[in-house]
């Protein structure tokens, strides 16, 4: 066993010493090959080598430092991880300046140029407490009901963001981005009279000048930034700087270009736009209220086919209105509430007692194509006649069904106007009963959709209009942002 282990010993030493051997003369075979080449190689040679090596990692250097910026790759990752409720993402709500929102409640005596707005923008945008509907609405569910005005949106939308569950402190964690500039209460004031173009656009230069200073605005170039305009588009939309035309030019600024904006009608040919449904009076505490509401109209006992909710228009020539407003008053089927003498501002009393009490109702265009009057009319379990197709058409898609027919009628205003209305009783007439049912539970089913919620309160596994607008729009904005850095 010796002999065998000194043999095993010896032969790994001169195995050991034979690698040896083999290393240093491959070190001499490859610093002889160097020496030969270096010698063949001239010095200016070498020099211009290493400058064209040096040239090439400068060009790459430049070229990744010029690439587009990319979002962390576990930020999506992190935001399931975060809260199972925010699967779309979450919103960071920028702290602006007072002068762009809080400020407008603080001044709500100088935002309308004939009343007093403070009670528009009170209550969170909702308005007081309505009174005197003991007799329209069960009495348990009337603290659920207040004045809301048609263009309280940016106030309430404001106050529900701050206290929402996908809001989000950090802004590296933020799907998107909430601009709560109060457009449409800013413009509000300069519409009439001697104002000028500058007077219009003032605050919106401004707090376009505040997000350009801000690293998460100019990072994606507001791709994932969104604002709420309380009015129609159309009151942002001028298209020069003369003094006389229409609106603020907020939306055709440079920096606007990629914010996504919402609001109660949108422009049916612009993509970075949505339409969200008007304020109503009901705001539901709780699953209950809602259910509760929803039997209450189904059950109701309607004694007139249609009813008419609104005022002529006499500087208007032609005026539409004024050809229902005649008709509705001259047909024992139609139940006429006239504005002209009747209080119907942020609705009342009377205008839900005429919806509550007809199986449909007249909805001509309002300012816009859209009317707030629609949505109170749907509230009521009444089911809209429209007479122009972009009343519905391209607007409400994300809360109500692209097939309109299944919850509207359709009667052309041309054809209306020919026949003197008669048109209308003779198409409402045709709709069999249960048709007429049929539609009203479309509406009762869909009515979540169109209200908005008091804050802080739990409906259950209902989504209300907020839910809806919020929870849609963030699962766009990933889209764009993921698109931008893609790009």
């Amino acid at each position: 066993m010796l002999q065998l282990n000194l043999s095993k010993r010896s032969s790994n030493s001169n195995e050991h010493h034979h690698d040896s051997s083999k290393k240093s003369k491959l070190a001499f075979e490859l610093k002889h090959a160097f020496h030969t080449v270096k010698s063949q190689i001239p010095l200016t040679h070498c020099v211009w080598l290493l400058i064209t090596i040096f040239l090439q990692i400068l060009i790459l250097f430049f070229l990744i430092r010029s690439s587009p910026p990319h979002p962390p790759p576990s930020n999506s990752q992190q935001l399931v991880a975060l809260n199972p409720d925010c699967q779309s993402g979450y919103v960071y709500v920028y702290d602006l300046p007072a002068t762009f929102n809080t400020e407008f409640i603080a001044k709500c005596e100088e935002l309308d140029p004939w009343k007093s707005r403070c009670k528009a923008v009170s209550n969170g945008g909702f308005g007081p407490s309505a009174t005197g509907l003991e007799r329209v609405v069960p009495e348990d569910i009337t603290p659920a009901w207040s004045w809301t005005d048609m263009y309280a949106a940016e106030v309430i939308y404001h106050n529900r963001m701050l206290s929402h569950k996908c809001r989000i402190m950090d802004p590296e964690k933020a799907t998107g981005f909430y601009i709560p500039f109060y457009a449409g209460l800013d413009i509000g004031k300069f519409l009439w009279f001697n104002y000028t173009a500058k007077d219009r656009d003032r605050k919106s230069e401004m707090v376009l000048d505040w997000l350009k200073e801000q690293p998460t605005f100019t990072r994606a170039n507001g791709v994932d930034h969104f604002i709420m305009l309380g009015r129609l588009t159309w009151d942002f939309r001028r298209l020069t700087s003369n003094d006389s035309e229409w609106g603020s030019s907020l939306l055709y600024m440079p920096l606007m270009k990629n914010v996504f904006r919402l609001s109660v009608e949108k422009h049916q040919n612009d993509d970075l736009e949505e339409s969200v449904p008007y304020p109503t009076a009901f705001h539901p505490r709780s699953e209950s209220d809602i259910v509760q509401w929803q039997n209450y109209i189904r059950n109701y006992d309607r004694t007139k086919l249609f009813s008419f909710v609104g005022a002529k228009r006499e500087k208007i020539k032609n005026d539409f209105r004024g050809v229902l407003m005649d008709y509705c008053k001259s047909e024992e089927n139609c139940l006429a509430v006239d504005c002209a003498t009747t209080v119907c501002s942020d609705g009342a009393p009377a205008i839900m007692e005429a919806f509550l009490d007809s199986d449909f109702c007249l909805q001509p265009r309002g300012d816009g194509l859209t009317r707030r009057s629609t949505f109170d009319c749907m509230l009521a379990g009444s089911i809209p006649v429209y007479f122009w197709r972009g009343t519905f058409k391209g607007q409400y898609e994300w809360h109500l069904p692209w097939m309109a027919e299944s919850y509207t009628v359709f009667i052309d205003h041309d054809n209306v106007r020919d026949t003197n209305g008669s048109l209308i009783l003779q198409v409402l007439q045709g709709i069999h009963k249960d048709k007429v049912k049929e539609m009203r539970e479309t509406l009762i089913n869909l009515l979540p959709k169109f209200v908005y919620a008091t804050p802080g309160k739990d409906l259950g596994s209902v989504k209300d209009a907020f839910d809806i607008t919020i929870d849609r729009v963030l699962k766009r904005l990933k889209s764009r942002r993921d698109q931008y850095f893609e790009s």
